[in-house]
């Protein structure tokens, strides 16, 4: 069988391989999924503009993120419970990651601890996502784990105080199986079982606010990423409270249906924050066209979340990592016919926005 060419061809494997309950937890969004599809379909209402007579023969996608060196702007966005998608989990998205070169985050409800992970690949960028539990004295832990294991930033999402509508979930009754265990939901919970995507998020703290953020970056020793800003006002938020970066998110569609698609909110926060921090962007992410779109919309690097599934559920680790390569190769080819040597000749003159009806 001749190996994918495309995220979505991937895609269209991982469909036939996981289970309805998983493939529902994966791939789905908030109510009617309407956000879902228009962070994909979105990011095609951008046109590229191409400069010619530009010498692009040493073309290189390798850039910076928080001053770290990455091979391209594409990071591996933090998901949950791989080892639902395959038995390699997060160690084997860890090593893929580290042999493509860039950063792996990893969530707080995976199926690997961060120590774990870290033995996978110890010589590779992490930075570790973050959700903070109503008991403070778990999530103290968890950072403390992050900081011994290496992690080079924490990234607090904060547009999760509760679970969205996420109606797939409901009609498959999903539940992570028991002998797939969460380690820091174990821990929260004083053991674990098994649970739905409703009953881990209920040890989420729904009182989190900006105060806490200021708490966080006060006592946390590495640099705090927050992710899930939909708005101008609360990117300038997030700079002022004390974020050493923001990203660009609606959770991939997951929570509230009918916010905007990621694409068409990357130019506010970008304005708003003025270029006091570095802006990422998640959300509907599927070619190399698309993350230079990002790149000229003002995005430092993109994540990318459900392709890095897909890849996992269709071959582990190696899947992974075709994965990655296809968005790198991708993303050097558009770099080159756009007139680009690097990530950073990208400007807002490469992009314009069209009218569609």
């Amino acid at each position: 069988m001749a190996e994918p060419l495309t995220v979505a061809e991937y895609e269209r494997l991982a469909e036939d391989i996981l289970e309805e309950g998983a493939l529902g937890y994966f791939a789905g969004g908030a109510c009617d999924e309407r956000t879902l599809r228009e962070n994909v379909e979105s990011w095609r209402r951008y046109r590229l503009r191409p400069r010619v007579l530009v010498d692009v023969e040493n073309t290189t996608t390798a850039t910076t993120v928080l001053g770290t060196e990455v091979s391209m702007p594409v990071l591996v966005a933090p998901t949950a419970f791989h080892r639902v998608a395959h038995p390699d989990g997060e160690p084997g998205t860890a090593r893929a990651a580290a042999a493509v070169g860039t950063i792996m985050c990893l969530s707080t409800i995976a199926t690997s601890t961060p120590a774990e992970v870290a033995a996978a690949a110890p010589d590779a960028p992490r930075w570790f996502q973050l959700y903070v539990f109503r008991d403070r004295g778990v999530t103290s832990a968890l950072v403390d784990q992050a900081v011994e294991s290496g992690y080079e930033a924490i990234v607090l999402t904060v547009d999760a105080p509760r679970l969205g509508r996420r109606e797939r979930d409901l009609r498959t009754e999903f539940r992570v199986p028991e002998d797939v265990l969460v380690p820091s939901v174990s821990a929260a919970a004083g053991g674990w079982g098994g649970a739905t995507p409703l009953e881990v998020l209920t040890w989420i703290d729904p009182t989190l606010g900006w105060r806490d953020l200021e708490t966080i970056v006060a006592e946390s020793p590495l640099p705090v990423v927050v992710k899930g800003i939909q708005t101008g006002e609360d990117a300038a938020l997030a700079c002022e409270h004390g974020a050493a970066a923001i990203v660009v998110s609606n959770h991939g569609g997951r929570q509230l249906d009918g916010v905007a698609p990621t694409s068409e909110l990357l130019p506010e926060a970008v304005e708003a924050v003025d270029g006091r921090i570095e802006v990422l962007v998640d959300g509907g992410i599927r070619r190399g066209s698309d993350v230079v779109t990002a790149l000229a919309l003002g995005a430092r690097a993109v994540l990318v979340g459900r392709p890095v599934l897909w890849g996992l559920a269709h071959a582990g680790e190696q899947g992974v990592r075709h994965v990655l390569e296809l968005l790198r190769d991708e993303t050097e080819l558009a770099l080159a016919l756009c007139g680009c040597t690097s990530p950073a000749a990208v400007t807002e003159a490469h992009v314009r926005r069209i009218d569609t009806p």
